[in-house]
């Protein structure tokens, strides 16, 4: 910018006083002096282009961008109010997370949305998620299917909402959930938001609501909509006695997502952003979105799975002391999957094997999802309706299995 003063065709001198800081040398120069020449009226004109010129200069170097793409100085309302030690806060709308009207969660400069490529089944909800970091921090890799290793003071934001709610058909955000690192340790917090929806308050004492909406398909739907207590978000979101975000693992976001400046695969843009160190694999075992017709049919089941039952189901987790292992990672083995695997709760004994191959009938796994007895339903949290083309989907699956249990 500096070259570009020059064409004004006056004499232009960078102060010998000022060092130059940071790589741009148009910032570190922006406060040249001019020798004024003696007469002309040409010259008077070419002073005032060189002024507005320098203006120029000035203005563009009020955003001093990072490595990584995020400016350093930010608009007041682009500026998140965290303090770990204060959280979490009466009402959501302190964080400053989102700008402008708080229902339309419109995310502020440096909180990134994102979306995991097969998401956990919760009563139909919608849901917007979102992931804030302090300034000069980035999560670690640490496994395609390892939660990332997050940096002191990350944030991550869970909104359920429906759409076509009725009366009216409009959006009712229901509870705003938070994640947030304070210490080494994450904590929880809820959010639910009131029937205005202008606000959401912290509530970790969990209730019901209830929602009638339409869907998609035009079909009218109602349930009765429960909202999570701490303790019983702790059951899932739990390795021994501490929280953990059970979603954002790179597996499940190495793919693409519709962000406000294009398509970008979501990996790229955390590290895009500085929310994610370089370095990590270009090549990542990933899940696949379950709907996709596209795709194998195994590994849209095991992606569903994963979402939907491997956060109990596994190693260090809630329901780690039955044998079945639903995590993607797993080798894929029969056993790890439940196939050909006797139930250890035999309450019904048609019920032969967890999954008996290309025979629906007999398979535990798919008796539970099935069902809405909170005695037998799996998950038996987070939802209390069946997942109708969930359920259609490890169907298939279990109908193309063609071992032959002993």
């Amino acid at each position: 910018m500096v070259r570009t003063l020059a064409l004004a065709n006056l004499p232009l001198h960078s102060n010998p006083r000022r060092k130059r800081e940071g790589p741009d040398l148009a910032c570190a120069t922006a406060a040249p002096y001019i020798r004024a020449p003696k007469t002309g009226r040409t010259t008077v004109k070419k002073i005032l282009l060189l002024l507005l010129a320098t203006v120029a200069v000035f203005v563009s170097c009020t955003k001093e961008p990072l490595s990584d793409g995020v400016y350093q100085e930010l608009a007041e309302a682009d500026r998140v109010v965290f303090e770990p030690s204060e959280a979490p806060y009466p009402a959501l709308s302190t964080y400053r997370f989102f700008k402008g009207r708080l229902a339309n969660l419109r995310p502020t400069r440096t909180v990134l949305p994102f979306a995991p490529l097969t998401p956990l089944f919760t009563d139909y909800a919608e849901k917007q998620r979102f992931v804030w970091m302090p300034e000069g921090v980035k999560a670690q890799y640490d496994g395609a299917d390892k939660v990332m290793q997050f940096p002191e003071g990350s944030v991550l934001i869970k909104n359920f909402y429906y759409d076509g709610v009725q009366p009216g058909n409009v959006r009712r955000i229901i509870e705003t959930r938070i994640l947030f690192k304070r210490e080494g340790v994450w904590e929880f917090a809820n959010y639910v938001w009131n029937a205005e929806q202008t606000e959401a308050y912290l509530d970790l004492n969990g209730s019901v609501t209830p929602v009638t909406w339409t869907d998609a398909q035009g079909t009218t739907r109602s349930i009765q909509y429960r909202i999570p207590s701490l303790a019983e978000c702790r059951i899932c979101h739990s390795i021994g006695d501490e929280f953990t975000p059970i979603g954002p693992k790179p597996q499940n976001l190495n793919g693409n997502y519709a962000f406000s400046a294009g398509v970008r695969n979501q990996l790229q843009q955390w590290a895009a952003h500085g929310f994610l160190e370089q370095g990590y694999p270009k090549r990542i075992l990933s899940t696949v979105a379950w709907n996709d017709v596209s795709k194998p049919l195994a590994l849209r089941a095991r992606s569903y799975l994963d979402a939907n039952c491997a956060h109990c189901h596994a190693d260090d987790h809630e329901c780690a002391y039955r044998a079945i292992r639903l995590n993607f990672n797993t080798d894929g083995g029969a056993s790890n999957l439940g196939i050909c695997m006797e139930p250890e709760d035999p309450f019904d004994p048609s019920l032969v094997y967890n999954v008996a191959p290309n025979n629906i009938v007999r398979s535990m796994v798919r008796f539970r999802m099935n069902t809405n007895d909170e005695a037998t339903r799996m998950p038996q949290l987070g939802r209390t309706v069946v997942h109708t083309e969930g359920v259609a989907l490890i169907e298939q699956w279990i109908q193309s299995l063609t071992q032959t249990c002993n």
